[in-house]
């Protein structure tokens, strides 16, 4: 135990930074970082589910508007659009804040993403039971409502599952554009202490724990769902 000791003594100040802006960083992650992904994945969602359903429609303009968009912007970088809508936006009038721009860019970015997703889980429910949907005289919307969505849901639950997980992590990008997120707070106290690998490895591992909360909901999710797909 006395290499113990003799270890915490030559590094208790780091020890101490550590640990007294532990509070400092998980506060900016609950209050900033969990915030903008629930918002942002909402808004993905809706983009994404809309998006899919053009396209599974094959409604022919609006299809090849929702393929340039998935084109656009699964083709440029996450960090560009963050810049391009910041710092580009005010030269043609338009302010926005950090906050806010990370929303729409966010949303805008993992709903393209989430979109493909939607589309190819779509298209793997099986023709049959679409056409039994027209044979027992539902419409369309019921058709797409009661048959088509919860299935298409069920097929795209793990791997938009990963997509929130990814999301968690990439808001560390906000930092880019003033947003005080969890990343920037960390920053900030390095800066202020000139303590940077004890830090990072901090922020790191609070970055893990919420990726292991939304991996473990991930998997009860994922057994409800098996489970009712059984039943």
């Amino acid at each position: 135990m006395q290499w113990l000791t003799e270890l915490y003594e030559q590094n208790k100040r780091v020890i101490d930074v550590a640990i007294q802006s532990f509070p400092k960083i998980i506060v900016p992650g609950l209050t900033v970082t969990i915030p903008l992904t629930i918002l942002s994945f909402t808004f993905a969602m809706v983009i994404a589910i809309a998006v899919a359903m053009i396209q599974y429609a094959r409604v022919p303009v609006l299809r090849q508007i929702s393929r340039f968009y998935i084109w656009v912007i699964r083709g440029t970088p996450l960090l560009v659009q963050l810049y391009l809508v910041f710092f580009g936006l005010p030269s043609v009038g338009i302010v926005l804040d950090g906050f806010t721009a990370a929303v729409i860019v966010f949303s805008i970015n993992e709903g393209a993403y989430c979109a493909e997703t939607m589309r190819s889980a779509l298209e793997a429910v099986p023709v049959g039971q679409i056409e039994a949907g027209y044979c027992v005289g539902m419409n369309y919307f019921q058709v797409m409502r009661r048959i088509v969505l919860p299935q298409a849901f069920r097929t795209a639950f793990p791997p938009l599952s990963n997509s929130l997980i990814g999301m968690v992590k990439d808001t560390s990008l906000a930092a880019n554009i003033t947003v005080v997120e969890m990343f920037m707070a960390t920053q900030r106290i390095a800066r202020a202490n000139y303590v940077t690998l004890a830090l990072y490895i901090e922020v790191a591992l609070v970055y893990l724990l919420f990726s292991t909360v939304l991996t473990f909901i991930q998997r009860r999710g994922e057994r409800r769902l098996n489970a009712y797909t059984a039943f």
